[in-house]
C-alpha cells in the first residue's frame, strides 16, 4: 500500500481528517506516517496483538512503543488488506472514544 492509498482509505472514513501530523477523528489519531514505508497505526493494545498474530510480518511494535496503544504497519510488506483493518480498528477506538468523552 502506498502512503497516497493509506490517504484515499483513512479520508474515506466518516469523519477522519488530515492535518500535517497524520489522520484524525474526534482531534484523536487514528494513524500517521513515520517515513514512506511505515505508518503509526493507534489501536487498543487488545486488538494490536490480533493484528500481528494474523499478520506477523505486516506489523510490529518497537520497544518504545510496546506501553502504548500503537502498533507499526510496514507498508512495504504488508498487504492492503491487513493495513486496511489496522486502520479500521484505530478509527473505531478513536471515533467511539472521541463520543464517549463529548458525551459526558
Amino acid at each position: 500500500m502506498t502512503p497516497d492509498e493509506v490517504d484515499a482509505f483513512v479520508s474515506s472514513l466518516d469523519g477522519c481528517r488530515h492535518k500535517p501530523r497524520g489522520w484524525y477523528v474526534h482531534d484523536r489519531l487514528v494513524a500517521r506516517l513515520v517515513d514512506a514505508t511505515t505508518l503509526l497505526v493507534r489501536v487498543p493494545i487488545e486488538r494490536r496483538e490480533e493484528l500481528i498474530e494474523r499478520w506477523p510480518d505486516a506489523f510490529g511494535i518497537p520497544p518504545k512503543l510496546e506501553a502504548h496503544h500503537k502498533v507499526e504497519a510496514y507498508l512495504d510488506r504488508a498487504s492492503p488488506d491487513a493495513v486496511r483493518e489496522a486502520i479500521r480498528i484505530a478509527w473505531e477506538f478513536q471515533r467511539y472514544s472521541g463520543l464517549r468523552q463529548t458525551d459526558t
